[in-house]
């Protein structure tokens, strides 16, 4: 084959999985909405199944589902069938995926399913399929064929098998009204959960905040900066209610150094920036670094949100640490 035959042939299954994809929006399944209903009321766990490639499907269906607030679990169908099914309880929801509806081990599941009590769910490529008559509820991905040129290996089947199992995850998420704030729970590792955490997880707080009051002179300001736990370069003056009345920086000190004055005695109020921008506790990390940036500064207070007392300090170099 030439490369243009090849692309000829990449394109064409693309444009198969494209097709299959939209052909499902533009017709969902009709219990499409009774099955994120089921799902949003278990009270055990969804439970996923299939075999081979359907099996690969669901195990990411699964993950998706556990992602987004859905306790889930993949269980292969075989293991099942040697004990495995005594995982399942009565207040789980079976999804078994077939994309005939004919696949032996997913069938011999049912009466045990059935038998144990929980609720079941079909994803398939057929409705009158023996698969599809036996479970609570069957959702059909349609049977437009496969893009191998040879029809057999799983191809458009097992896209609108993903398709669907992403729609439910989604539909299922906003039943939940699961938050930003949730999924970085799930995800501490990742990038994206690291930006969602927030400024109150990781500030400097309580031995490593350097506060200091309104009558204190520079010198001793130094020395606050000096002596707290992890040098920060910044302390923060606050009133007898801890309310934030300004900020002096290593930048302030390298300023002062530069033309010529370092007035240790005077008071430090009168070398502090007033009411400097701050964070808010509960903001997200992510935001809070976006802040750092349009200002290019290098530490900012944080306050509680309700009192707007100071309750942390926030260093660029902690935002680095985190990796975000």
């Amino acid at each position: 084959m030439t490369a243009s035959d090849l692309n000829s042939r990449g394109k064409q299954v693309l444009r198969l999985e494209a097709e299959a994809l939209l052909a499902l929006s533009e017709n969902l399944p009709s219990a499409f909405a009774d099955v994120c209903q089921l799902i949003h009321g278990c009270s055990g766990r969804v439970v996923v199944s299939g075999m081979g490639k359907a099996g690969i499907i669901g195990q990411k269906i699964s993950a998706t589902l556990a992602s987004t607030g859905t306790p889930s679990l993949f269980l292969h169908p075989s293991e099942a069938l040697h004990g495995d099914l005594g995982r399942l309880r009565p207040s789980d929801v079976v999804v078994v995926l077939s994309n005939s509806g004919a696949t032996k081990e997913i069938l011999l599941l049912l009466p045990a399913i059935k038998s144990i009590g929980a609720k079941s769910i079909a994803i398939c490529g057929d409705l009158s399929s023996e698969l599809a008559a036996n479970v609570d509820f069957a959702l059909t991905i349609g049977d437009g064929g496969e893009a191998c040129p040879l029809g057999l290996a799983p191809t458009v089947s097992t896209t609108a098998m993903l398709g669907i199992g992403d729609a439910i995850a989604m539909a299922v998420l906003e039943l939940r009204n699961f938050t930003r704030e949730e999924f970085a729970r799930f995800h501490p590792a990742g990038s994206l959960g690291k930006e969602l955490m927030m400024v109150c997880e990781i500030m400097r707080k309580g031995e490593q905040l350097p506060l200091v009051n309104d009558d204190i002179n520079l010198r001793d300001v130094l020395s606050v900066m000096t002596t707290t736990p992890g040098r920060p370069g910044a302390a923060l003056m606050v009133d007898e209610n801890k309310k934030l009345l300004g900020i002096f920086t290593d930048g302030d000190l390298r300023r002062l150094a530069e033309i010529g004055q370092l007035p240790l005695d005077e008071p430090a109020k009168g070398f502090m920036a007033a009411k400097p921008r701050s964070l808010n506790d509960d903001m997200l990390v992510g935001e809070a670094l976006r802040v750092f940036k349009d200002l290019h500064v290098d530490q900012m207070p944080v306050l509680n949100k309700d009192s707007k007392q100071v309750v942390g300090l926030i260093d660029i170099q902690d935002l680095i640490e985190v990796r975000v």
